[in-house]
């Protein structure tokens, strides 16, 4: 927990963050009066400040709080510590409060996703089932001026379309808000300061392997000092004009949407490919991102690589052939017609029917740890040299982390798809296997056969990635350094 230092300034930092908070809230119509607001807690710095700020500022707008803070099992005893934290906060504001406790780690493996993933989509379950099944209308969270621009600049270093560079929304769906997202952090501990506030403080945050906390802790400051001391406000502004742009853009491409749409219905949509391939493409891009947000409800994990698939799919695929998207998304074109839907199943676990799946032959190469991205499938590896000390329990990694003794693996590394004839020695088991036997045994679909990354050093399959690693390159007693492997699936 952290105590506010005694504060010698005189500058009436409260004065000023209510100001801004009001003008954010005044400019996005974030609330009406009579909103019954639900705030996420998580105890840091941010959510605090945001609950204590909305308390001031409810009788003014005329709205009622609440106080939901969800427990990722995260961080063992921190996790629980913060619970402890943000009830006895909700008792002190004689606020209503919601706390629910969701194993995240086991919320990854049972559904295959990165961490980062598992805990949005639990995250987000969590408010909004809080808030409809308690008749809250508006969710709160404590994103700030400076998570804007963090964010702005990953996506950017990422190559992201107007889309990313958009940064966080201020309001979103007309349930979503932002109260603080015009509030600098350092504000925001000031004011904790001046009002004396606790707060709780998440080790996490200050680990590097975290490409958000290197970006944060190294990246921009480095621009600070040595390009743009104001890079905060350049990446919001950036924000800001992207996002203006973005939505004129969308408005343009609206009526082009609706003269190409046939059907529409619950679980999905049918377009008419005529004259689609004499669109510009930046015009079929954004109709393909809004049949494909229609039929998905957000384009969380779709990325520039789908959306390319899919245009290449429609201007010089076969006349019939089939795609597979995150999310369950199912993209089929039948001659000059074209139809996204949502398959009830998993298409990453169970086989379907679904014929002529697009997913060519590939190979990147690494000739030291780093990352490769899968242009064809979306999927990134990434490989990182750790200490042996730094290996976590297994039984808490998920199928999609590898470890390896780094002295039995020999660089470059290939990474690349199944072929004919492809033998490995999988983990725990005596001699060599055929992987087609391989995949057949462990009912690893045709579809999801051809897209699997193999990771090959002098010609050796070492992992069938996200299955099994191979005996050879497994960590024994005798190893003393070893390479972390991991899976981010598209």
């Amino acid at each position: 927990m952290v105590s506010p230092p005694k504060n010698d300034r005189k500058k009436p930092v409260e004065k000023k963050i209510v100001r801004t908070v009001k003008q954010a809230i005044a400019e996005h119509s974030m609330f009406q009066s009579g909103d019954r607001v639900l705030v996420a807690v998580s105890g840091g710095a941010d959510s605090v400040a945001l609950i204590h700020l909305l308390e001031t500022l409810a009788p003014l707008f005329a709205f009622r709080l609440a106080i939901a803070h969800l427990n990722h099992c995260l961080r063992e005893k921190e996790s629980d510590r913060d619970a402890e934290f943000v009830l006895r906060l909700a008792q002190k504001l004689n606020l209503p409060v919601y706390l629910e406790k969701i194993d995240v780690h086991q919320y990854k493996r049972q559904h295959k996703l990165s961490l980062e993933e598992a805990a949005r989509k639990v995250r987000y379950g969590f408010f909004n089932q809080v808030a409809e099944e308690n008749g809250f209308n508006k969710i709160a969270l404590g994103h700030h001026h400076d998570d804007n621009a963090e964010l702005v600049l990953m996506f950017l270093l990422r190559g992201s379309g107007p889309l990313g560079l958009s940064g966080i929304p201020a309001a979103r769906d007309n349930k979503i808000v932002r109260p603080l997202i015009n509030v600098r952090r350092s504000e925001i501990r000031d004011y904790l300061t001046e009002k004396k506030l606790e707060y709780v403080s998440d080790t996490s945050n200050t680990d590097l392997d975290h490409q958000r906390n290197k970006l944060r802790h190294d990246l921009i400051p480095n621009i600070l000092t040595s390009y743009n001391p104001r890079i905060s406000e350049t990446l919001n502004r950036l924000a800001a004009i992207m996002h203006s742009e973005d939505e004129w853009l969308d408005e343009l491409v609206e009526p082009i949407f609706q003269r190409h749409l046939i059907h529409r219905e619950n679980i999905g949509i049918q377009l008419s490919l005529e004259g689609f391939e004499r669109l510009p493409r930046a015009a079929q891009r954004r109709l393909i991102r809004r049949a494909i947000l229609t039929v998905k409800g957000d384009l969380w994990r779709i990325t520039y690589t789908h959306v390319d698939a899919v245009i290449r799919l429609a201007n010089t695929g076969p006349t019939t052939g089939s795609l597979d998207l995150p999310d369950r998304i199912m993209i089929r074109r039948n001659h000059r017609v074209l139809c996204i839907s949502k398959a009830q199943d998993d298409l990453r676990s169970k086989g379907n029917d679904l014929s002529n799946r697009i997913c060519p032959s590939y190979k990147y190469m690494l000739d030291a740890p780093g990352e490769v991205r899968i242009q064809e499938t979306g999927d990134t590896i990434k490989l990182a040299e750790i200490g042996i000390d730094k290996i976590p329990d297994f039984c808490q990694t998920g199928q999609q982390l590898a470890f390896f003794d780094i002295n039995k693996v020999r660089f470059p590394l290939i990474v690349r798809n199944f072929r004919p004839g492809d033998r490995f020695s999988p983990l725990g088991m005596t001699g060599t296997q055929k992987l087609k036997k391989f995949f057949i045994n462990n009912k690893i679909s045709r579809e999801q056969r051809a897209k699997c990354p193999l990771v090959v050093s002098n010609h050796r399959i070492i992992w069938v990635a996200g299955y099994r690693i191979d005996n050879s390159v497994k960590v024994g007693t005798e190893t003393r350094a070893v390479l972390m492997a991991e899976l981010l699936l598209a």
